[in-house]
């Protein structure tokens, strides 16, 4: 399985970036893909997920103004990020495990496939 994230960049607050997260070696017909978020000197935590029957997850943080959805036809999933902020400025990481159940889905070691990283950056 391997995943490839991209999309970020540097935005104004208020502005609106597109992450995108393509997977490939994975049919995703079970589990769950997510995105997670680690700003510097915090620990990485949980921002939403798509499980294979398109169920979504949001952290109360960005519930509103982040939208995830996949596109099967392209093995990809997308976070949709809009009215962002400074504190949304982390790098982005997304990742995929076929056997993750609900109750586990905000746990980052619930996952054992990981993209690189992208980073998004919010200036005030």
């Amino acid at each position: 399985v391997q995943l490839q994230a991209s999309g970020g960049g540097l935005v104004q607050t208020g502005g609106s970036l597109r992450l995108s997260c393509a997977h490939s070696g994975w049919p995703f017909r079970s589990g769950a893909v997510a995105w997670f978020r680690q700003a510097p000197g915090k620990e990485r935590e949980f921002v939403s997920a798509i499980k294979w029957n398109r169920y979504t997850y949001y952290a109360d943080s960005v519930k509103g103004r982040f939208t995830i959805s996949r596109d099967s036809a392209k093995n990809t999933v997308h976070l949709q990020m809009n009215n962002l902020t400074p504190e949304d400025t982390a790098v982005y990481y997304c990742a995929a495990d076929g056997g993750v159940i609900q109750s586990a889905l905000r746990v980052s070691r619930s996952y054992d496939y990981w993209g690189q990283g992208t980073l998004v950056t919010v200036s005030s």
